[in-house]
């Protein structure tokens, strides 16, 4: 069976793993900038200005990182593996 790509995933895994500096805008207009530090099925952790927060993902609307965010897995060469 094939498994089915979950986007929002590996753009905050990436956005985490390369610590892209990212804009969050929460969906009562107000803007959190930081590093994510972790996330799970509810809510995002971000450090902003040497504080750690804690966001709902139900608050946010957009993130917008400071540099495009590659979502393609790496591929192998098959040869390579041998």
């Amino acid at each position: 069976m094939k498994q089915s790509i979950n986007i929002q995933d590996n753009f905050l895994n990436q956005l985490r793993k390369e610590s892209i500096p990212v804009t969050v805008y929460l969906t009562n207009g107000f803007q959190i900038r930081g590093l994510i530090r972790g996330f799970d099925n509810f809510t995002i952790i971000i450090d902003s200005d040497g504080r750690q927060q804690m966001v709902y993902k139900h608050a946010i609307s957009t993130f917008t990182p400071q540099r495009p965010v590659s979502l393609m897995p790496q591929a192998t060469d098959p040869a390579s593996a041998e």
